[in-house]
């Protein structure tokens, strides 16, 4: 079934992805983004692009924003310096509905979604998990915070981009669940820049320790995509570290809410803004490994990748 006209806002590393699948699945797909690149790529597979989040919200009842962070939100929604014209908020149309893939702080979701019910506007978050080529296979998984009958609204839209689309509870619960799986995703990672290059140091060889985790029970999703990066010197392409801390912080919130102790979260938080204050923060959370690599004075790398 051909999905209505839908909206999309923000053509960058995850939402280019989204976007191109949403042309393929949608009677038309109008789209924004201040980088004539982006919007080329995706008019050339179809796609009608708009001069301004306002014009995509008049010409589609329903919009997707994938941007970096709250501020860049409040801008298309509200217009620059969230008070100025051009946003989805200055369009003509009644009963827009907003499915904000955007990763933030929990409490700067439930903010604009108060101030986009004012302007009469249905705000939903729906922030994504997976790296660009889950966005380009359309295999994401997604993240909703609303109503049940929001969900149920958005859930056709959203299978277009995404493979598992998770009611997570009402507001605010998408940013909050993404900030969870973030964060014990961050913890593997963390494990095992840490103990590799501690095993060499030890003795063990890097094959050895490529097969141990990648088949022992260590394996997982961050063993299999990063560790065969980092052995051929790899350390590009993904969701840089510093964009992703917002998922911690995300956490550390959740935590403070419920005075609840997280020392294994908090230990992996001191690692990862050790690799920030290092000057990692564009790489990707692989980056982290170069920390204890230099401590140690060994490289896990394959011959000739250093």
């Amino acid at each position: 079934m051909t999905l209505p006209a839908v909206g999309f806002i923000g053509l960058g590393t995850m939402g280019r992805g989204m976007a191109l699948n949403l042309v393929k699945a949608a009677e038309t797909v109008f789209v924004y983004d201040p980088v004539p690149e982006a919007l080329k790529l995706l008019t050339d597979a179809g796609a009608v692009a708009c001069a301004s989040p306002a014009e995509v919200a008049e010409k589609a009842g329903t919009v997707i924003i994938c941007v970096p962070d709250a501020p860049q939100v409040r801008d298309v929604m509200f217009g620059p310096g969230g008070n100025g014209p051009g946003g989805i908020a200055d369009a003509e149309r009644k009963n827009i509905t907003v499915l904000d893939a955007t990763t933030m702080k929990r409490p700067d979701a439930l903010a604009i979604a108060e101030d986009a019910a004012a302007k009469g506007i249905a705000y939903f978050d729906c922030p994504i998990s997976g790296l660009p080529r889950r966005a380009a296979d359309g295999t994401l998984t997604i993240m909703f915070g609303g109503t049940k009958e929001g969900y149920d609204a958005a859930l056709p839209f959203l299978k277009a981009c995404g493979e598992e689309i998770i009611h997570s509870g009402p507001l605010g619960a998408g940013q909050a669940m993404k900030g969870l799986n973030n964060v014990i995703y961050n913890i593997n990672i963390a494990a095992f820049c840490e103990l590799l290059p501690l095993a060499l140091k030890s003795g063990m060889g890097v094959e050895a320790l490529e097969k141990l985790v990648l088949t022992g029970s260590s394996r997982s999703f961050a063993s299999e995509h990063f560790v065969p990066k980092v052995l051929n010197g790899d350390f590009s392409g993904d969701f840089p570290m510093q964009g992703a801390y917002k998922d911690i912080l995300n956490v550390q919130s959740l935590a403070k809410d419920a005075d609840a102790a997280t020392p294994l979260a908090d230990a992996m938080t001191a690692i990862y803004e050790r690799a920030l204050e290092a000057g990692y923060g564009q790489g990707p959370k692989s980056s982290m490994i170069k920390l204890y690599e230099q401590d140690l004075n060994v490289q896990f790398r394959k011959p000739g990748k250093g």
